[in-house]
């Protein structure tokens, strides 16, 4: 091996030990199965819900409920949910059956949100690592900073994620009834293989408003 040869694989070596090690261990509380958010398999059948295919969601007294329908592919990509002066916007995606997205997702977050001018802050909350959002609005949506809280957790075969925008971002008390809220929800994964990090497909049922835009930043990927 020439020396040119020999530095090239030095920088190779040296490059793949200053990588950081890739936790994909599972991120969820320790009551998930009891508490939620629940897989289809956990919950009652008789229990009712509103079905949006991959999510559904437990109807309760001042909730409004929309759906974010992405344009250019004609498909709805979210599920948003009001409440408690607060938005909730929740995805569900395929994950391996025994390791986990949400630790690896909340590092491209973090690289995806500074590279916008974003600050970004790791937080400990009762669903487990949550990351604290803050960026510039727009001036034309009248400026000043706008605040969200990325939560997640792991469960069997899939991974589901939350944004929490409005007062229940900063305010304790109203992310609590947040977080129950989001605790409620029920992911179907369904039996058909898909690959890790890709969007379990949801469906506009009669009598909710599809929402035709793009979500915000970073909602269309895990």
């Amino acid at each position: 091996m020439s020396e040119a040869e020999q530095r090239g694989a030095d920088e190779v070596e040296l490059r793949e030990e200053s990588a950081p090690e890739l936790d994909d261990s599972k991120s969820a509380p320790d009551d998930r199965a009891e508490a939620g958010p629940f897989d289809a398999s956990e919950v009652p059948a008789m229990r009712p819900y509103v079905d949006l295919g991959g999510i559904k969601v437990a109807p309760r007294e001042g909730l409004q409920l929309r759906l974010e329908v992405d344009e250019r592919a004609n498909r709805v990509v979210a599920v948003s949910l009001e409440y408690a002066e607060s938005l909730l916007q929740v995805q569900a995606f395929a994950a391996p059956k025994t390791t986990g997205l949400w630790n690896g997702v909340r590092a491209e977050l973090i690289q995806q949100m500074g590279a916008q001018g974003a600050s970004t802050a790791e937080e400990s909350g009762p669903l487990g690592p949550e990351l604290l959002v803050r960026s510039q609005a727009p001036a034309e949506q009248g400026g000043g900073t706008r605040v969200a809280r990325f939560v997640a957790v792991d469960g069997p075969r899939w991974m589901l994620r939350g944004v929490i925008m409005g007062k229940a971002a900063v305010d304790a008390e109203a992310r609590e009834q947040v977080v129950d809220l989001f605790r409620e929800l029920v992911v179907v994964r369904g039996e058909q293989p898909m690959p890790p990090s890709e969007l379990l497909p949801l469906k506009v049922p009669a009598g909710v408003q599809a929402q035709r835009q793009a979500p915000q930043d970073g909602a269309q990927q895990a």
